[in-house]
């Protein structure tokens, strides 16, 4: 009797896994790849520019000797800073802007969130036409926008002399004017924003809300407006920045009334000592200083919103 051996298969050889640093290793240099051309991005559009600036704001030109021998770039240090704080001009110019931001926010805030919840509710029809139709200011650029206003502020050809209680262009009215100006670009905008985070609320929170007995107003006051609270505050920091940096609507209504100064806002400060007084030391200083303060109100209200959120 003969026996068959069946013939023994080679097993294949087995690879040892791959080193843990070695994994970590690459997927660092991954990272990295993938971060690079934002790092880049954000090194020439971000860092270098303030740096560029915090250098300028430490020196300023001055006359050599007699003054035969033109300008020469002079080591102030701090002292441009200094300079700024205590110019009349530029502290009357943050009061105008904190003034401006304590009326703009809240009432424009107050218009997009409630347009908001009304196109949300179920109570208006044809959503979409609505929604366009109070977005549409803020795409016409700030400037025509500008140019509009000043003509239907004007007391020589523009009807609203006739219905405000005010006059639009003089020293008590050219604020709430910019306000009224700056709402009607960026109502909508913010009104976009609040409307598509109401989208992503939970419909079936809604409907057991609605199954308890709470009306619309109830269920938009204690329902959707917390959870959409996230949303708000970071719109609440971007408009904050953009109320500190207010250039365009001031700049345009200066051609219409004497009332807006070349230092009216902290932005035509800094345009009237860089172009127009070849200060670029004092306008660099001024710049560095509102970036201070946008950064710093821009924490206070990340690190509120942080405690709110807990």
């Amino acid at each position: 009797m003969t026996t068959t051996l069946a013939p023994t298969s080679t097993p294949a050889p087995v690879t040892a896994p791959e080193a843990p640093s070695r994994r970590t290793g690459r997927r660092r240099r991954a990272g990295m790849a993938l971060a690079a051309p934002f790092a880049l991005l954000l090194l020439c559009t971000v860092v270098v520019p303030i740096g560029y600036a915090i250098y300028l704001s430490l020196f300023t030109d001055r006359l050599s000797g007699l003054g035969f021998e033109g300008y020469r770039q002079v080591f102030t240090g701090l002292a441009t800073y200094a300079s700024v704080l205590g110019d009349p001009a530029f502290r009357d110019s943050v009061a105008h802007v904190a003034l401006y931001a304590l009326v703009h926010i809240p009432v424009m805030f107050a218009g997009a969130l409630a347009i908001a919840l009304l196109l949300d509710s179920a109570a208006v029809r044809l959503r979409q036409i609505w929604s366009l139709a109070v977005f549409l200011p803020h795409a016409v650029p700030g400037v025509i926008a500008g140019l509009i206003w000043g003509y239907l502020y004007s007391p020589d050809i523009g009807p609203l002399n006739d219905i405000l209680p005010f006059d639009p262009l003089s020293d008590g009215g050219v604020l709430p004017s910019i306000v009224n100006m700056a709402t009607w670009q960026w109502m909508g905008y913010n009104m976009i924003i609040f409307y598509t985070a109401l989208q992503a609320v939970p419909r079936d929170v809604l409907e057991a809300a609605r199954a308890d007995g709470a009306g619309a107003l109830r269920t938009a006051l204690s329902i959707k407006v917390p959870m959409i609270r996230p949303t708000i505050f970071v719109a609440l920091v971007f408009t904050t920045i953009g109320s500190l940096q207010l250039f365009t609507e001031p700049l345009v209504l200066r051609t219409f009334t004497g009332t807006v100064t070349s230092t009216w806002t902290p932005s035509l400060y800094i345009y009237e000592a860089a172009f127009i007084s070849n200060d670029y030391g004092r306008a660099a200083a001024a710049s560095i200083l509102l970036a201070a303060a946008s950064a710093l109100l821009s924490a206070l209200v990340m690190r509120l919103s942080a405690r709110r959120s807990r």
